[in-house]
């Protein structure tokens, strides 16, 4: 089942067991973007958990949304963004985002076949990546959207977006090679 259909669960029957999935499905997403905003594990779960929090209590008007994901995650990220006006130490967690970045590769039979020393370069060359870029690697590889979708989610163009892209691939390339 996909999104739209727990969308439409949600919105025409109350359904509380496709909420529970649609919360499942996103809610770790979510978590890790919100963590690389913030570098705060608090913050972080409790934006997510508001955002869905919000979509049960206006679950009636769901179909107004085009597109869930891109919608949780413009949601998470304004959010985040009022809460790093809220503090005042705005730079000090901004500074932290690097360094608390997590990633993970996804698990597929090519990597596999990958070494574990080959691995763990590609990992420091990924980590080794500006905070911008390394976020768009992630939302484009892990959490497979698409190029326009993290450039309506960032405020960025999408030309900005590819070449983010491309610069991440081609670092990896010279790890690999």
């Amino acid at each position: 089942m996909n999104i739209q259909e727990l969308v439409h669960l949600i919105q025409f029957n109350d359904d509380e067991a496709a909420f529970n999935r649609l919360y499942r499905l996103q809610v770790n997403k979510l978590y890790q973007f919100a963590y690389s905003f913030l570098g705060d594990k608090e913050p972080a779960e409790e934006i997510v958990n508001d955002l869905f929090l919000k979509i049960w209590l206006n679950r009636s008007s769901l179909d107004s949304i085009r597109n869930m994901p891109v919608y949780m995650y413009i949601t998470v990220k304004n959010a985040c963004l009022n809460y790093l006006r809220g503090t005042s130490t705005k730079q000090s967690k901004e500074a932290n985002i690097a360094e608390a970045y997590y990633f993970h590769l996804s698990v597929d039979p090519a990597q596999l076949l990958i070494g574990k020393e080959l691995q763990s370069e590609i990992l420091m060359a990924v980590d080794s990546l500006p905070p911008r870029c390394k976020l768009i690697f992630k939302m484009v590889k892990q959490d497979g959207l698409s190029c326009r979708e993290v450039a309506d989610i960032l405020n960025l163009s999408h030309k900005t977006v590819f070449a983010q892209l491309v610069i991440a691939l081609k670092k990896l390339e010279e790890v690999i090679k």
